[in-house]
């Protein structure tokens, strides 16, 4: 039905705001629990404006998880989210997330996301929460979040040899071959987590039957294994990168024909004067791990749009933490990642390697998925993404970053 008003909307230039009504009329009356002409005022701002038969349709790629919210996500876009952008007169396509150099537009349909907290204003309702994140992709404001670029590495040659066979220098941090043939890298916008707050949340959903209890159950459960239980690892790390201006990544326009002849030819007879400056090589620095937790994470759950450096944090939590603690801690993690035990150390990078020791089992969470643990090299692109967001909190980031 939505496609046929679309195409009704393109031909004959009947506004949005027509079709809402009509859509309303002909749909079942289950459906309209979701979207009601109350709750769409916002929208008939854009519903109101006339499309003239000749005008160029605009067009939105929808990047699904379909893993989200236990399956549900899609038939929450579809009641929600896909309303809005269909009746907005946007040519929708749904596809599986990929790599993208286009703007994004992220519709919370999960369970959590700490996304939704930098992108959106707090709201306790649902369905206005999916409402004002699709609001946003048609108002077109835009923020730039950073990537992790994780390559995995299974090698076991690549891995940290034990101290026994380690003969000290730089040669026990073997390097890790990216030319070669290694899978595909893993693209983060939130990072790494390896440890036992990570093991122990993930385990939750195990003691479902015990209800508001199974979080501190699950905590619980994992203390009784080997205590304290530490992961050990070599760390190489090299620090921020200074951020370039803002616009420095805009193309410039094309020149015309004659200008560029004419650099060519200035190019090719000029001799270049002075002699290319040479390239300080990166500082790496090398730590050894034996912490209760690792994690590695981008900076985008506290965007900070004026700062000079890029950089990803990655925080070493103690293993000198209590049982009690543990369990503290770790039930409030599994609301809230960035909460930390008293004493964990950061550093900040631009890019590092992990080097785990032969034997080390566990496994990874990268952007809440679930990887074996093994050696990577972790890459900071920053800024590589722009993300639609409200116009609201984009207001809210530019204060707080100008004050």
């Amino acid at each position: 039905m939505t496609t046929s008003l679309e195409g009704k909307t393109g031909s004959t230039g009947i506004s949005v705001a027509d079709a809402v009504s009509l859509k309303i009329w002909l749909q079942p009356e289950s459906s309209l629990i979701r979207i009601t002409p109350k709750d769409i005022s916002s929208e008939q701002v854009f519903g109101n404006q006339l499309i003239p038969p000749n005008a160029q349709v605009k067009k939105a790629t929808v990047f699904l998880n379909p893993a989200a919210c236990k399956g549900k996500a899609r038939t929450l876009f579809e009641k929600n989210a896909a309303p809005i952008l269909h009746l907005s007169g946007m040519d929708v396509t749904i596809v599986k997330a990929t790599f993208s150099k286009i703007p994004i537009g992220f519709i919370p349909l999960g369970q959590t996301s700490s996304l939704s907290q930098t992108l959106f204003a707090e709201s306790g309702n649902k369905v206005q929460h999916i409402t004002d994140a699709t609001l946003a992709i048609v108002k077109g404001e835009t923020v730039p979040l950073d990537v992790l670029q994780i390559k995995l590495d299974s090698d076991p040659a690549n891995r940290e040899p034990n101290e026994d066979d380690t003969g000290g220098g730089e040669e026990s941090l073997k390097s890790i071959d990216i030319q070669g043939e290694k899978e595909q890298p893993v693209f983060a916008l939130t990072g790494l987590r390896w440890g036992s707050f990570r093991d122990a949340g993930v385990s939750v959903s195990k003691y479902w039957y015990l209800g508001p209890l199974k979080t501190k159950v699950a905590h619980f459960f994992s203390t009784l294994k080997e205590w304290p239980q530490t992961h050990q690892a070599s760390l190489s790390y090299t620090g921020p990168t200074e951020r370039p201006p803002s616009g420095a990544e805009e193309t410039p326009p094309r020149p015309s024909l004659y200008r560029r002849i004419l650099r060519r030819l200035a190019s090719y007879w000029v001799q270049p004067q002075d002699a290319p400056q040479e390239v300080s090589p990166e500082v790496w620095k090398e730590v050894q791990l034996s912490t209760l937790e690792l994690s590695i994470t981008t900076r985008n759950s506290q965007l900070d749009l004026a700062s000079k450096e890029d950089f990803m944090n990655i925080c070493m939590e103690p293993n000198t933490v209590s049982k009690g603690d543990f369990i503290s801690i770790g039930s409030k993690k599994v609301r809230d990642p960035k909460v930390r035990a008293d004493g964990t150390e950061c550093l900040q990078a631009s890019r590092c390697t992990l080097l785990l020791p032969e034997g080390a089992g566990g496994s990874f969470s990268i952007d809440s998925e679930e990887y074996e643990a093994m050696p990577v090299e972790v890459k900071l692109l920053p800024g590589k993404l722009r993300f639609f967001c409200d116009p609201r909190k984009r207001e809210q980031l530019l204060q707080s970053t100008a004050q």
